[in-house]
């Protein structure tokens, strides 16, 4: 496994201005708000009008950052940083390799400074549908940014298939993986169980 900083992903890129910090203090404030009220009274019961009064924003506010309350639990800061890690990544290295360090890299940093965070997102995407189908329409996002990543590594156009494939598949992964991991209580390496995963992929479905 890639050798691993222990410094938050997020902590390793520029500092943003001080209006994305203010709309980032925002967004964190109605997440953590959001999960507050969800360990307490459940997903299903808890409201849109309640995360906004609990945030201390308006609910047009709440929805002008999180177009769903789904998207509030499953929306995080991560994905520019990633399209900005996977840039980094050495250019004769293999996009499965580069894609490798990222996951570990990000799970990494996720898992040690949101791991409550990251329990209770895992666990709602396994026990509530919708939840779980909003993870898949915005797996497309991360699809984009990646994608146009390694269509500039790789020179290929950003819609050529075999591209759009791998990106998919390598999410795929992840998607599964975390669900595979929720379903059994967390209780495994989640980064250990992606680099494995990816593994399967290379080596192909042994009988």
């Amino acid at each position: 496994m890639a050798a691993i900083s222990h410094t938050p992903l997020t902590a390793q890129q520029p500092q943003p201005g001080l209006r994305e910090r203010k709309k980032l203090k925002t967004r964190t404030a109605i997440r953590g708000a959001a999960f507050r009220l969800i360990a307490k009274q459940g997903y299903e019961a808890t409201t849109v009008e309640q995360i906004a009064e609990a945030s201390e924003v308006s609910p047009s506010t709440v929805f002008r950052y999180f177009p769903t309350k789904e998207d509030i639990v499953l929306t995080d800061e991560y994905d520019p940083v990633m399209a900005s890690v996977l840039r980094s990544r050495p250019a004769g290295e293999s996009p499965l390799e580069s894609i490798r360090f990222l996951f570990d890299q990000t799970l990494q940093s996720m898992l040690t400074s949101e791991y409550d965070e990251a329990i209770q997102r895992t666990k709602l995407m396994v026990e509530v549908p919708a939840v779980r189908a909003r993870m898949t329409e915005t797996m497309s996002v991360s699809a984009k940014l990646l994608g146009d990543v390694l269509a500039e590594r790789t020179g290929r156009a950003p819609d050529d298939l075999e591209l759009r494939i791998f990106i998919a598949a390598m999410l795929s992964v992840v998607r599964e993986v975390t669900l595979y991991w929720g379903e059994r209580g967390n209780q495994d390496d989640l980064r250990v169980l992606v680099h494995d995963a990816l593994d399967s992929v290379a080596d192909g479905l042994r009988l």
